[in-house]
């Protein structure tokens, strides 16, 4: 394509108008710049490609990504379930051995061999969750002192807010 030829000097824009630029001593005008692109017809079809391209991989990429994060997931979930399957099996080859089965019966069913005798302690708490021990009642009778007005307040409350209500008797006579 054949290039514009350059205006003349008289015509460029002042350097101290907005729309031009200084360079080494000489003003350029954008406008008269811009004017000079042109676009041909393959550089528009290779443009509208590269934005077809874009459009159509840009949602195919987060559709990708998605997916390797599921199988991640998976992955995991397999890992997990073959570990699983792994203490179910070491468990089935202890339920084999005949030692482990009469240890079991003997401690959860409480079997026992012909003429055994057995015996079961009650009392086999550990000494820290026993309740503690209460003290003796004393022989003797206090009297300690008590503020009946809070009581009688409690006592009427308590009443009042009760949601079931108690007939009286009706008095016979």
């Amino acid at each position: 394509m054949a290039r514009r030829p350059a205006p003349p000097p008289s015509a460029s824009v002042p350097a101290s108008s907005p729309s031009s630029r200084a360079s080494g001593g000489r003003t350029v005008d954008v406008r008269e710049w811009a004017s000079g692109i042109r676009l041909s017809g393959f550089a528009v079809i290779m443009l509208s490609l590269v934005v077809l391209g874009t459009w159509v991989l840009v949602p195919t990429i987060g559709t990708y990504l998605g997916q390797k994060q599921k199988i991640a997931a998976l992955e995991h979930s397999v890992q997990v379930t073959e570990e699983q399957i792994a203490n179910l099996e070491r468990e089935r080859d202890r339920w084999d051995d005949p030692a482990y089965i009469t240890t079991q019966a003997r401690e959860r069913l409480y079997y026992v061999k012909p003429g055994e005798v057995v015996y079961l302690v009650d009392d086999d708490l550990d000494p820290a969750d026993l309740p503690p021990e209460q003290q003796e009642v004393s022989a003797q009778l206090e009297e300690r002192p008590a503020d009946w007005m809070p009581q009688l307040l409690r006592g009427l409350t308590s009443a009042g807010l009760a949601k079931t209500a108690v007939e009286a008797p009706t008095p016979q006579g």
